[in-house]
């Protein structure tokens, strides 16, 4: 008899509890008594406090762990390769950064060494550089047809100074950009090894009534995310591979480093590799007496490198991948998202209007507020502006 009747007390008890949870909820500002405002006032304040000195802590390193998530995410099929041919998740998220880590480790050492010959050569025969310097400007109109050997000279001599700056400046970079790496790789090694938890943690977070714009926004992130980096990757190497054909064909010194430099900073849509092609260019017609290379080179350059790949072929490779945004949106997304955020705006900026498109995709979703037509059915939505055809 007791434990028959236990029964529906735990059950009256349960539902009493429910209800009084649901109008906990449901209760209005008004009928809250003072200490419960009190205390949702102090829990406010102290969040807010909290968060903000969260992000002025992490202020200068948010770009580098942002950068860990998205590298981790990347790398995990990676990951899981070596993961099903190892017992440890530790060492298959160490081969796994490895893998990606040496190669650009490898790059920067081989440009310092390669930029340290041409520093001592410069330093060696500052004398003959000033003189060519000093006849080409002689000889081609286009270059004033004016000479100052000492201007020049105080010229080459500034260039070779900072040029012997280079071990220090070096030290100085990875000094400012420890902490940063430190994070980037801490990141990239956690979100490798627990991916799984952090998905299920974020999850378990998120209360129900959320769960169809949560699903739109995941979706649309993971679509911008894939389009960018593919149309990213896919067109830094293209020019990457022009710049360097052309300092082949022109004999260009350090033509491999410029290429990876070229590279780097071809990330940034309009002010990007024309720094390095135009500079070739000017040394072509100097060191290589050939107007007709140095025009070609900046033709090709600015033609084929920024207006084709990077203003058009990058945006357009995005948003067919992406299926999230059309061109002019992804367009917008790369290129304000450069200049807002640095090289990580690649991704910030086109996931920043893809979590936009997906917020106004769902308020205006009609089946989403059970809105229907004269005929009973649920009306259709109507298509974004943001979305690629």
């Amino acid at each position: 008899m007791t434990s028959s009747g236990a029964v529906p007390q735990a059950g009256g008890g349960g539902t009493g509890e429910r209800r009084r949870v649901e109008r906990r909820v449901n209760v209005r500002v008004a009928d809250l008594s003072l200490p419960e405002l009190r205390r949702i006032l102090l829990t406010t304040v102290l969040s807010a406090a909290v968060i903000v000195l969260f992000l002025w802590m992490v202020r200068t390193v948010v770009i580098a762990g942002i950068l860990g998530v998205v590298i981790g995410a990347y790398l995990r099929p990676l990951y899981s390769r070596f993961r099903r041919g190892t017992d440890s998740p530790t060492l298959a998220a160490l081969l796994t950064m490895t893998l990606f880590i040496a190669p650009l480790l490898a790059m920067v050492i081989y440009s310092y060494v390669e930029i340290s010959r041409v520093v001592a050569y410069v330093t060696a025969n500052q004398g003959q550089i000033v003189a060519q310097i000093d006849s080409a400007l002689g000889r081609y109109p286009i270059m004033g047809g004016l000479t100052s050997t000492e201007q020049i000279r105080e010229w080459v001599v500034r260039a070779t100074d900072y040029g012997a700056q280079i071990p220090e400046i070096v030290q100085d970079t990875v000094i400012a950009v420890a902490v940063a790496t430190t994070i980037f790789l801490f990141t990239a090694f956690y979100i490798l090894t627990d991916a799984e938890g952090i998905i299920a943690y974020i999850r378990g977070k998120i209360p129900p009534r959320y769960t169809e714009l949560v699903a739109t926004l995941e979706g649309n992130v993971r679509g911008v995310l894939y389009g960018a980096i593919y149309a990213t990757l896919l067109t830094q190497t293209l020019k990457t591979f022009v710049i360097l054909g052309m300092n082949l064909v022109f004999q260009v010194p350090l033509a491999v480093v410029l290429a990876l430099l070229s590279f780097v900073i071809g990330f940034f849509p309009i002010v990007g590799s024309w720094s390095v092609y135009v500079p070739v260019a000017i040394w072509v017609l100097i060191f290589r007496d050939s107007l007709t290379g140095a025009l070609a080179m900046v033709a090709v350059g600015l033609l084929l490198n920024t207006v084709f790949i990077s203003m058009y072929l990058r945006p357009k490779l995005a948003a067919e991948k992406s299926r999230v945004l059309n061109f002019f949106w992804m367009f917008v997304g790369l290129v304000t998202g450069v200049y807002t955020f640095g090289i990580a705006g690649i991704l910030l900026g086109p996931i920043l209007i893809g979590l936009l498109k997906a917020v106004i995709d769902t308020v205006t979703a009609t089946a989403s507020w059970r809105m229907l037509d004269e005929e009973g059915e649920p009306t259709s939505a109507t298509p974004s502006i943001l979305t690629a055809p």
